[in-house]
């Protein structure tokens, strides 16, 4: 296929193909940063929780004083516990994807702070808690009775904890992170042990690397640990359970409040934290469909109004020696060359659209591996986008030509 006669002609149409190479740059610019949206809140979507969702769900009561927590705590757990079904009820300050209630800086150094390690999620919580939530222990052991501490304020002043694998690596990369120390303030912790996985409550307001950054902190129940209890069931029970723990709240504490809307199963939980990320997952793949589905339309239009033009050219090209297969593949060809050119465009914008992203909305650098996928998808619907009409224009019959003289 003789590429300069096709350079020739796009020449001749310069504004059509201008038009049409900068509809496949806007839409190649659109699709690589779409899809690199989709995919990072599909990835958040997916994060791994670390607990046995389907056997948990929490419910939160407030309106006491911190004086009454530790008979609040009393009454809550024995009524909670009763419960037929209930396997078992314990004490947490927070739970993945429910509010978020300690984060806090902490750093290698006492008080100082000149080497922050980051932002993590302390969770407090009382003993039988651990087993219940269904961590995976990876290293060192697990709390003790003699490791729960009181904490009257934020978490107790010197506690042994455990972290989760993601923020030992980051903390203490290639080194054992057991016997390491920390401080949040004033407050001292040591690492005792390593779980594989544990989200803090509210994973999507940081990088994805730090949606596991937690500090699993046992507490002795009142103080500042009171009024969130986490209830297991059996999976086909816990939404029943949890029901009835709503409705047995007025009887075994009528002098607090039920928090209606914490108050859920961990998977409802879930639903909930990312409802927002899934319909923005539905709008962004609704406009990438739509930017692709004007581009083929561009292309399916463009290519007829040219074949309708030169029906005598082809015609004649058919009448002198030319197969159906030579004039398919100049069609294609063509469309190859205005499409590249769009796609050569498309990648500088897409860089600029996602520099716009990264001041606006801080999202990280669009990975170069997106470029390439882009400019894939685009070549094959521009290659069935002008099938059709290569299509006509090769049934085009030598005759033409004689008729047109």
């Amino acid at each position: 296929m003789q590429i300069k006669p096709i350079l020739a002609a796009l020449r001749r149409h310069r504004l059509a193909t201008l038009l049409i190479a900068m509809e496949i740059a806007f839409a190649c610019a659109v699709l690589c940063n779409a899809c690199f949206l989709v995919a990072r809140r599909w990835t958040m979507i997916q994060i791994n929780s670390g607990v046995d969702e389907s056997s948990l769900a929490v419910l939160t009561v407030n309106g006491f004083e911190p004086s009454q927590a530790a008979d609040v705590n009393a009454r809550m757990l024995a009524g909670l516990r009763a419960i037929p079904g209930m396997q078992s009820a314990t004490l947490i300050s927070e739970v993945p994807f429910g509010p978020q209630t300690g984060a806090a800086g902490i750093s290698p150094d006492a008080g100082g702070f000149k080497d922050l390690i980051g932002v993590v999620d302390f969770v407090m919580a009382g003993p039988g808690t651990y087993k219940a939530l269904g961590l995976k222990l990876v290293e060192g052991h697990l709390p003790q009775p003699g490791d729960y501490q009181p904490a009257t304020s934020f978490a107790p002043e010197d506690v042994q904890v455990l972290v989760t694998r993601a923020l030992a690596e980051h903390a203490w990369p290639g080194e054992s992170p057991l016997g390491k120390d920390f401080w949040c303030d004033k407050m001292h912790f040591r690492v005792m042990g390593v779980v594989d996985h544990f989200a803090r409550a509210q994973p999507g307001q940081y990088d994805m690397q730090q949606g596991e950054w937690t500090v699993f902190t046992p507490v002795v129940p009142g103080g500042s640990l009171a009024g969130t209890y986490l209830l297991r069931a059996q999976p086909q029970d816990v939404r029943r359970v949890l029901q009835v723990a709503r409705g047995a709240v007025q009887k075994i504490a009528p002098d607090v409040v039920l928090d209606q809307d914490n108050s859920r199963t961990l998977s409802d939980l879930r639903t909930k934290y990312f409802l927002t990320d899934r319909i923005m997952i539905g709008l962004l793949l609704g406009v990438v469909a739509l930017m692709l589905g004007v581009t083929a339309l561009g292309i399916v239009g463009l290519t007829s109004f040219w074949v309708a033009q030169r029906r005598k050219q082809i015609g004649i090209r058919r009448a002198i020696g030319a197969t159906r297969g030579d004039i398919l593949r100049y069609f294609q060809t063509e469309n190859f060359l205005i499409v590249t050119f769009g796609i050569a465009l498309g990648m500088l914008l897409a860089y600029v659209l996602n520099a716009v992203l990264m001041k606006f909305y801080e999202l990280p650098h669009l990975p170069l591996y997106y470029l390439p996928m882009g400019a894939l998808a685009l070549w094959m619907l521009g290659q069935l986008a002008v099938l059709g009409p290569a299509l006509r224009a090769a049934a085009v019959p030598p005759v033409v030509a004689t008729r047109s003289v």
